[in-house]
């Protein structure tokens, strides 16, 4: 058996069937000397065996992106900042690969480089035969690098190096001419600049602002005329909860107190307290709750999650009163968007008398007496998917929650067929938030002011062709979808996800034919529509319509 050194050199490269149209190296007599100068000086250049095999390696780990999907999920491992990073870099790389690989090569082309000259160890084992011009690997390396520091600089810094090393490993294992390397690594940034243009980033963090204009509450230094109902089985599930009783003992010992028990009323309770009638013990939360003679309480309070807060708003409306929201539920989306992130909070604000105005919204279903609407109003899917992704969420991430739980409520989705302002149409989803609501996606998240004045409404359509489809790819695009069509106009139309604000809704459920029951969802309570009827539904904003205990400096919340 013969010696690998007395083994014959073959060249591994078959002739490529195509070689473009332009050949720049051909077309351009100046850009072939700078290419075959360039050429001569990488060849020439010994690093040695080590270097020029982890070089091999690294050209070749480049391969179909491999490396840059690897540290895309590296990436996306660290955090919220580190996944935009990686949608844009590993984006903007789809995008330049396609560019360079179908289009420029086709264009430009030309023969790639002979690489028989260099050792066995600088060669790769199998060497690409498509036409030449730009480099696909150096298009997607500077794509990726550029998309990556566009959102994150400090990981760019990091990838850039990575990136140059790819595109320089192209030269030294004869892989193209230099005008190709760069040619590609040109391409590639441009498309990542253009992408942020067309996609930009979403704004960083809002100002930290009052939930609402402030508005005149009563001090309550130790608590004596507040009247709160604390519902304790709310937020069972928290980890490092605070316990509302304790924290009420502690620092508003003269507020009337009552735990809420099985069989109770709660809007029966806030009506007999802010009358001046006795409520029972209930757990009161120290001496002196109950006595015989009872005042009217001059604040009504709530410890709760979202659904328990809705209905002590819609008393303290009626009665005319300011709200308490001590945070005690799983979910305390108002609590929140109101600075109440703390029960100290809350405390330090009716000891204070700090409070804001804030907007609501009124659901009448058929004429009946108005329900007061705190944060959301939907139907359709929009539901079942806030609660897959809210139980996904710790696990995942808000991102990935939200994909994952798209792909699986899709599913087994049924269309609702629904007049909207006179509008019949067919929908996914429907959703309508009291206020302006973040991300603009099908599944918003959060507010940052209680006092936009505006409803938020996201309808998720199924008319269009392939709606299914277009909807979940729009959930995974999150607002770079509709960024992207607000620059380039035609795309609005393609799009199944629709957003518009409005100070109110018009619904029609039914056209006199029997339909499947309606489930109207608000602030985590549902009330189910029969489906033999038609029937009629407004919503409707109410400007400044609660009073709410609330700091008027955001930092104190």
């Amino acid at each position: 058996m013969p010696s690998s050194s007395s083994v014959p050199v073959r060249n591994r490269r078959r002739k490529p069937r195509f070689t473009g149209l332009i050949k720049p190296h051909e077309a351009f007599p100046a850009i072939a000397r700078l290419d075959r100068r360039m050429n001569e000086r990488t060849y020439g250049r010994r690093l040695g065996p080590q270097a020029d095999a982890a070089l091999v390696r690294l050209s070749t780990a480049a391969n179909h992106s491999v490396l840059w999907m690897g540290l895309g999920a590296g990436l996306a491992a660290t955090g919220a900042r580190g996944r935009r990073a990686a949608v844009r870099g590993l984006g903007t790389l789809a995008v330049a690969s396609a560019a360079a690989n179908l289009l420029g090569k086709g264009l430009f082309g030309g023969d790639r480089p002979a690489a028989d000259v260099l050792p066995l160890v600088r060669r790769l084992r199998r060497y690409p035969t498509t036409p030449s011009f730009p480099s696909g690997h150096s298009a997607s390396a500077a794509a990726f690098a550029t998309g990556v520091a566009l959102e994150w600089p400090a990981a760019g810094l990091v990838v850039a190096p990575v990136a140059g090393a790819v595109m320089y490993s192209r030269l030294h294992v004869g892989a193209h001419w230099f005008s190709d390397v760069v040619g590609g690594a040109a391409l590639g940034v441009g498309l990542a600049v253009l992408g942020r243009w067309l996609v930009p980033s979403p704004p960083g963090p809002a100002p930290d602002v009052p939930a609402g204009p402030p508005t005149d509450v009563p001090a309550l230094a130790d608590g004596e005329g507040l009247f709160v109902v604390v519902n304790t089985s709310a937020g069972s599930g928290r980890l490092l909860k605070e316990d509302p009783l304790e924290v009420l003992r502690r620092d508003l010992p003269r507020a009337r107190v009552h735990v809420l028990a099985e069989g109770d009323d709660l809007r029966e309770l806030y009506d007999r307290a802010a009358h001046g009638g006795a409520v029972g013990s209930g757990g009161a939360a120290g001496p002196g709750t109950e006595s015989d003679d009872v005042r009217p309480a001059v604040a009504l309070g709530i410890s709760g999650g979202d659904g328990t807060v809705s209905t002590a708003a819609a008393a303290a409306r009626e009665h005319g009163l300011p709200l308490v929201v001590l945070p005690g539920g799983t979910l305390n989306h108002f609590a929140k968007a109101a600075d109440l992130t703390s029960m100290s909070a809350t405390v330090d604000a009716v000891r204070t008398g700090s409070g804001v105005s804030v907007d609501v919204a009124e659901l009448r279903v058929d004429g009946e007496d108005p329900l007061t609407v705190l944060n959301t109003f939907s139907l359709g899917i929009y539901p079942e998917l806030v609660s897959q992704r809210e139980r996904a969420e710790k696990r995942l991430g808000k991102w990935p929650a939200t994909v994952w739980a798209t792909s699986r409520v899709l599913r087994s989705a049924a269309p609702l067929r629904l007049s909207v302002d006179g509008v019949v149409g067919s929908y996914w989803s429907f959703f309508a938030g009291v206020n302006k609501y973040v991300p603009q996606n099908l599944a918003p998240v959060e507010r940052v002011r209680l006092d936009d004045g505006v409803l938020d409404v996201r309808t998720g359509r199924a008319e269009k062709r392939y709606s299914r489809a277009r909807l979940f790819l729009e959930t995974v695009a999150g607002g770079g979808a509709s960024s992207l069509a607000q620059r380039v106009q035609p795309l609005e139309r393609h799009l199944a996800v629709d957003s518009w604000t409005t100070p109110d809704l018009a619904l029609r459920f039914g056209d006199g034919e029997p339909h499947d029951p309606v489930i109207l969802a608000h602030d985590g309570e549902t009330l189910e529509i029969d489906g033999d009827r038609v029937v009629d539904a407004t919503l409707t904003m109410v400007r400044g319509g609660l009073r709410v205990y609330a700091p008027t400096d955001p930092a104190a919340g």
